[in-house]
């Protein structure tokens, strides 16, 4: 049924390994614990007037580093016609480089295994987690910080080391980051490579069922393994050609995969039955950017209204949403080994969740057109729900669509669950609920002119393209596992 040369089909075969050459779980999982020993870290936040190299401008009061890189805090004053707030003013990440977000691959006795790296960042809430092989913005790779290279950074620039098999520039959080991509990159090598430390080769498998262990696989790696593809089509016509004869190689298929796990592949790899065609999904799409305005206006950081500065933090006056603070770092693992830096803090968690329901017998996913200040294009793709401070958005009389959904949901429809981090190098100890919940087939909900289901095949024909699907709802997608 697999026909391995194929690059879909060996992305495939991967996801439904987790027997690894290398290593099994447990021996895995005590590398892994063992970094937090033998790379020493310490994270302690000080007030902003110790940072190093990072200073307020005498004007704007913008946060900002001295080389001129990297990135800054400055303020934004936002207007729209889309949902209950028409206008707010807050903070904002402006960090104009392009990054690099990689992972490097190989195929050992046919099956495809993915370099990892245990990398420690100063937000991470448990330090320690795992991360693809390269995270690196431009100026690390350039050396701004005069730090060592990223390791394996030479596979990702020069194209005679690699393949490459996928390579896009996807956004980062709109509600924090202005018009922040990184470029998302899986390249093949067939050379033997050295295996240095803090590295390990894993299948897309083991990474799947560690994506169930919360705060484990960082946000960067969550947003490369969405992208990766399962199904083309001569694996499409094989397995509708099998479904009509019902063959002992259809039951050996459906040996493998049952329940939830084989609705997953359905929608993958059905194009029959979904309940709109793709061209009445990029017309819906297209018309959201039409009708939703989003005017976002660079204002100084001293300007931002309803904002608090204090000697060691920048907060809203509700003591909501996020707040600006300074930590000194200690590193031993990292390519600069102490720095100091300003991070966006959090300190609730928020609720990112996508509902599925069976429409004309396959899985279909409940998506949402979402305008937020960083988009590049006004618009992309959201989860059905995907907001900060969850309990507190629950008590208000404007509360999002569908969260209740969520916050009720019994333990039969809750498919997937975890809390997972969002990137440790810009943002601490931030945390959200990812979840998938399932409406019964009886179930019958008000769909707003902004929702529109979505089989997974057709979630991931637009994954395709750079800025389509927003990184919560590349997240989620990347928990959705085959076994």
């Amino acid at each position: 049924m697999f026909n391995s040369n194929s690059k879909e089909s060996s992305f495939l075969i991967s996801a439904l390994t987790e027997e690894n050459r290398f290593q099994g779980m447990g021996e895995f999982m005590f590398w892994f614990n063992s970094k937090k020993t033998t790379n020493p870290f310490s994270v302690e936040q000080i007030p902003f007037d110790k940072l190093d190299n990072w200073y307020f401008e005498e004007e704007s009061q913008n946060l900002v580093h001295t080389s001129g890189k990297f990135f800054k805090i400055e303020g934004i004053r936002v207007h729209t016609n889309f949902g209950p707030a028409k206008e707010w003013e807050q903070p904002v990440i402006n960090q104009p480089e392009i990054g690099i977000l990689g992972i490097i691959t190989k195929k050992f006795d046919g099956v495809r295994y993915f370099l990892m790296q245990a990398k420690m960042e100063p937000g991470n809430i448990n330090i320690n987690q795992l991360s693809p092989t390269v995270q690196a913005t431009k100026s690390n790779y350039t050396q701004v910080h005069k730090g060592r290279l990223p390791t394996y950074l030479e596979y990702f620039l020069d194209k005679t080391r690699a393949k490459i098999l996928i390579d896009q520039l996807q956004s980062e959080q709109g509600s924090r980051f202005l018009r922040k991509r990184n470029r998302n990159m899986i390249v093949e090598v067939y050379e033997d490579i050295q295996l240095h430390d803090d590295f390990c080769w894993l299948t897309l498998g083991q990474i799947k069922k560690l994506l169930t262990i919360d705060n484990f696989v960082n946000m960067d790696a969550r947003s490369v393994i969405s992208r990766i593809p399962f199904i083309d089509d001569d694996l499409r016509q094989h397995y509708e050609s099998l479904l009509s004869g019902k063959s002992a190689e259809i039951k050996l298929f459906d040996h493998i995969l049952h329940g939830f796990y084989k609705d997953i592949f359905v929608s993958m790899i059905d194009r029959k039955h979904a309940y709109h065609s793709s061209d009445e999904i990029i017309s819906w799409f297209t018309e959201l950017k039409t009708n939703y305005d989003l005017k976002v206006e660079n204002i100084p950081l001293r300007d931002v209204s309803n904002w608090i500065h204090t000697e060691r933090e920048i907060y809203h006056e509700s003591g909501q949403f996020f707040s600006v603070i300074a930590v000194s770092v200690q590193a031993g693992s990292r390519e600069v080994f102490s720095w100091t830096q300003p991070l966006l803090k959090h300190s609730s968690y928020g609720l990112i969740g996508i509902l599925a329901k069976k429409i004309n017998g396959v899985l279909h996913f409940l998506v949402q057109g979402k305008p937020e200040p960083g988009n590049l294009d006004i618009i992309e793709m959201a989860p059905t729900v995907s907001c900060s401070g969850a309990e507190y958005r629950m008590q208000q009389p404007n509360k999002p669509p569908f969260l209740d959904i969520f916050m009720n949901a019994s333990a039969d429809q809750i498919k997937y669950s975890t809390i997972q981090s969002e990137e440790g190098g810009r943002f601490y100890h931030w945390q959200n609920k990812n979840m998938i919940v399932e409406l019964r087939d009886s179930t019958s909900i008000e769909i707003p002119e902004n929702y529109k289901w979505m089989t997974l095949n057709q979630i991931m024909d637009f994954t395709k393209y750079n800025n389509y699907f927003n990184i919560e709802a590349r997240n989620i997608l990347s928990c959705l596992s085959l076994i």
